[in-house]
Parts: structure tokens; C-alpha cells; sequence
């Protein structure tokens, strides 16, 4: 099962990386100095990256492990370790040595004004994570 958020939410979760890239670019553009150069051009390759990720955040469900890309990370968790999908949202689990963890489902994250539509959208993927970890203890 793939979960994702809506295409127009894709877009604007990778305006987080878009925004400061272009006023990278136009700073390189304008710097004086090589050294001025070449630093805005790894902010602008790391706000790239952060561009690519936001657009891509979600969660990939197989049979036995979850996958949660994040803006930084992305985690694979196994199934029999999710102990509850929480109404931030965000999953609570268990790492191999018994450590309580926690992973905030960005891509679900619900923001002041957003279209009810695309609330009711991320509120069902939120529903159907929740009815995913349950299978897995039943």
C-alpha cells in the first residue's frame, strides 16, 4: 500500500527546499568571491535534496515492514515493532534493543487552513496505517 499526499501537497512540501535554493542561485550569481560561490552552491544542492524529499514524503506498507520517508530520513520499520499510529501523526515502535521510538509522519501533518478535502485525505491515510499495524498483531 502506498500513501502519499496529494499532488498539489507534494508540490508544496517541496517548496520548504525550493524557495532557498532559487535565492541561492541568485546569490551565487551576484557573489564577488569563488569561495562565496561555491557555498552558496552546496546550500543550493542541499535545499535540492530537501526540495526532491518533501515531494516525496509518504509511506510505503508491505507485508511485514513500513516505510517512512521524511524530509531527513527515511525508516524502515518492521511491523511486529509499531505499538500505535498516534494522532499527531506519528508512528510509536520498538528498535531491536527495546528502545521506544517514535517517527512523525510529516507527509499526514495536518496544517492550520488547509482544504477539508485534503484533511479528510490525510486523516483516511492516517485510518488505514492504523488498520495496517493492527493486522500485524492480530
Amino acid at each position: 500500500m502506498e500513501l502519499s499526499p496529494t499532488p498539489l501537497n507534494r508540490l508544496a512540501n517541496s517548496c520548504l527546499g525550493v524557495v532557498p535554493a532559487v535565492a541561492g542561485i541568485a546569490y551565487a550569481a551576484q557573489a564577488d568571491h569563488a569561495v562565496s560561490r561555491l557555498a552558496a552552491g552546496l546550500v543550493v544542492i542541499a535545499f535540492a535534496v530537501l526540495a526532491v524529499r518533501g515531494y516525496r514524503l509518504g509511506v510505503t506498507c508491505e507485508h511485514a515492514r513500513m516505510t517512512v520517508r521524511g524530509y531527513l530520513r527515511t525508516r524502515v520499520i518492521d511491523r511486529e515493532r509499531v505499538s500505535e499510529v498516534t494522532d499527531f501523526p506519528a508512528v510509536r515502535w520498538t528498535d531491536r534493543t527495546g528502545r521506544a521510538r517514535w517517527t512523525p509522519l510529516m507527509a499526514f501533518r495536518a496544517s492550520p487552513g488547509e482544504f477539508p478535502a485534503t484533511r479528510l485525505r490525510k486523516e483516511r491515510a492516517v485510518s488505514k496505517l492504523r488498520r495496517w499495524a493492527r493486522r500485524g498483531h492480530g
